[in-house]
């Protein structure tokens, strides 16, 4: 047997055989084992199979994290659907786009979303049924607790089957889905359970969104393993720290500003958290040094990866500061030049892996999936170096991919550019990222006017607000006479970001 004939549906079934009375998913007072969660799973699936499901079906969920987000996603996995987990942040028109895009049939919300969804689903002919989480029956959204059927035993699916579309931020102007399949999902857990050395007493607090890559991989990891979820709609700091104290939590996954905010409710509270082991994503130096003041046994992981290739490398923060670690379980690195040639130690070029967790393609992009998996290898468009020691050093995107990582969320400059040139007064932007002490990278536009024309700062940031999800929106912008150009004659980014990217 390799990792690929093993797939969530049957991770799902041997927790319910070696676990059924340990808990699997926890929110407030709702508490399921793993042996009530395999039913659950498969009552649900049973209710998909009778409402018309096949197996390669899309279901899209906007929702924030709950019981019922994990519900779907196991029986989905038994029934070989694929999920949509889709970005809540969005604005309808971003949502809509996704969901023409993957084509689902069936959508699926919460109450608090139920009027974006109704929004954005309107012209879909390719949805079935909709539904809302929980009891609640609303105009023609029927509520997920009238799907359920009988638990009947799940049918064989192939490991190498679709299950997870997650749409990662736009590079040319549009999103594009990541197509991940169950095999993909459990050869990323044994890798971060590797890392972490997971078990039965691991206790996950699931705040980070179950539609980022990052969310749903830790929350999978972790019941693979054969621990605990607790389930956060949203990050509050007081009931982390409740959590933490008596669910006995031991790992979650933060992105700025969350941790300075605990940091602060712990030294009010003086809460216990000593059962606390590990805490991943985006932090800074002087956040870590502070939280290890409160918790000196945490140990703080560093990683690269994306939503195409979780866990390229992984490593502890104290072992060489700056750097994302070392090439991680069940995955291959080397740094290539423009030739695709390997180079030397200690050069910097693509980072490029080979792993069972790189992922299947992008949905309906054939030319652009060929080209980033080419010669065998996931081509990341992300430049770094390796040291002597196989540690990464991540330096900067390719040109090809500029990105923008503000508090956790991914933003392609070329999207808000060209929101940006829509507006009249607007005649040539140039987006980049900068410094910013809370976020991490924020958002700067800068703008040259068409002749004769006129328009203030907030204008123009209120402008991306009204047509993007806010996260997107520039929280600076300058106006410039003029932009640099290569001598190609478009845009010198290294000149402008040399000129106008300094720190906020």
């Amino acid at each position: 047997m390799t990792v690929r004939d093993f797939g969530v549906m049957d991770m799902i079934v041997r927790n319910a055989q070696i676990h059924p009375d340990r808990e699997a998913v926890v929110q407030g007072s709702g508490r399921l084992t793993f042996g009530s969660y395999l039913e659950k799973c498969m009552q649900l699936a049973d209710g998909f199979r009778a409402a018309g499901a096949q197996p390669g079906d899309r279901i899209a969920l906007l929702a924030p994290n709950c019981v019922d987000y994990m519900l779907v996603y196991g029986a989905a996995a038994l029934c070989g659907m694929i999920v949509v987990p889709v970005n809540w942040r969005l604005t309808p028109e971003e949502i809509q786009y996704i969901l023409h895009d993957s084509s689902p049939v069936f959508l699926m919300t919460s109450p608090d979303f139920y009027d974006m969804t109704l929004h954005a689903e309107k012209r879909l002919a390719a949805i079935k049924s909709c539904y809302l989480l929980g009891q609640e029956e609303r105009g023609d959204y029927l509520p997920l607790t009238g799907l359920y059927g009988a638990a009947v035993s799940p049918a064989a699916i192939d490991a190498d089957a679709p299950y997870v579309l997650i749409y990662t931020a736009a590079v040319a102007g549009r999103p594009r889905g990541a197509l991940l399949s169950q095999a993909n999902i459990i050869a990323l857990g044994t890798s971060l359970g590797v890392h972490f050395n997971l078990g039965p007493d691991d206790c996950h607090l699931c705040f980070l969104p179950l539609f980022h890559i990052a969310g749903i991989s830790v929350a999978l990891a972790v019941m693979q393993a054969g621990g605990k979820n607790v389930m956060q709609e949203k990050f509050d700091p007081d009931q982390t720290l409740d959590w933490i104290e008596k669910e006995r939590g031991t790992i979650f996954y933060s992105f700025p500003p969350t941790l300075d905010r605990l940091i602060e409710k712990q030294r009010e509270s003086g809460r216990d958290i000593s059962n606390l082991r590990y805490i991943g994503g985006l932090n800074s130096p002087e956040t870590i040094e502070r939280f290890q003041k409160i918790a000196p046994q945490v140990r703080f992981a560093v990683m690269y990866g994306q939503t195409e290739a979780m866990a390229v490398t992984n490593g502890w923060y104290d072992e060489k500061p700056g750097s994302a670690g070392q090439t991680a379980a069940l995955a291959c690195v080397r740094i290539v030049d423009e030739t695709d040639t390997e180079v030397p130690v200690g050069t910097v070029g693509e980072i490029c892996v080979k792993s069972p967790c790189v992922f299947l393609g992008y949905w309906g992009l054939d030319e652009q999936t060929a080209w980033t998996l080419r010669n065998g290898w996931h081509h990341s468009g992300d430049m770094g170096r390796l040291d002597q020691q196989g540690f990464l050093w991540y330096t900067g995107r390719m040109p090809i991919k500029e990105l923008i990582k503000t508090g956790g969320e991914n933003v392609y400059p070329a999207e808000v550019e060209k929101v940006l040139l829509e507006h009249p007064a607007v005649a040539e932007v140039c987006v980049i990222s900068v410094p910013d002490v809370q976020w991490g990278e924020s958002i700067k536009a800068v703008c040259v006017l068409a002749d004769g024309q006129s328009v203030g700062e907030s204008e123009l940031i209120e402008f991306v607000a009204s047509r993007l999800a806010r996260y997107k929106k520039p929280r600076h912008v300058v106006f410039v006479d003029t932009l640099p150009k290569s001598a190609d004659g478009t845009m010198d980014r290294t000149a402008i970001k040399k000129a106008h990217g300094g720190l906020y």
